[in-house]
């Protein structure tokens, strides 16, 4: 696999460091997210990037859903340009609620109804509650 272009480290960079800035991770997450990154692309289909890496320190699974202004080059196999990237954290032990939420989250950014109204609605908030309803059981 080759080294994930800089469009997709800056998304992944933009969307950690709002993170950090919210107090949920420290600097050192957004390193080891990309190289994660770095060993396996994380590109979905249909323009949709899940980044995603497992960290001792975290109790549960989180994650922030970005929509850009602006498709970017991830380095996708079908050349497909990524506007919606979904970063998600994910702890490192190996009950296997980490593969649950990243399967949750897989299974609903593949649903043309959820990736539809993803790319329709305007306002954070609108999009928070898309996303939390979707994935909720």
């Amino acid at each position: 696999m080759g080294v994930l272009g800089s469009p997709a480290r800056e998304a992944i960079r933009a969307a950690g460091q709002v993170l950090v800035d919210s107090g949920k991770i420290g600097p050192g997450y957004i390193e080891s997210m990309l190289g994660r990154e770095g060993q396996a692309n994380t590109y979905l289909g249909n323009g949709i990037a899940i980044p995603h890496a497992r960290f001792a320190a975290l109790a549960k699974p989180f994650g922030i859903l970005a929509r850009l202004r602006q498709p970017i080059d991830f380095d996708a196999i079908d050349g497909q340009r990524v506007d919606l990237v979904f970063v998600l954290l994910l702890p490192a032990s190996p009950d296997g609620e980490q593969l649950g939420a990243l399967a949750c989250v897989a299974r609903q950014l593949r649903l043309p109804s959820v990736i539809d109204q993803l790319r329709r609605l305007k306002k954070p908030a609108e999009l928070y509650a898309e996303i939390v309803s979707s994935t909720e059981p």
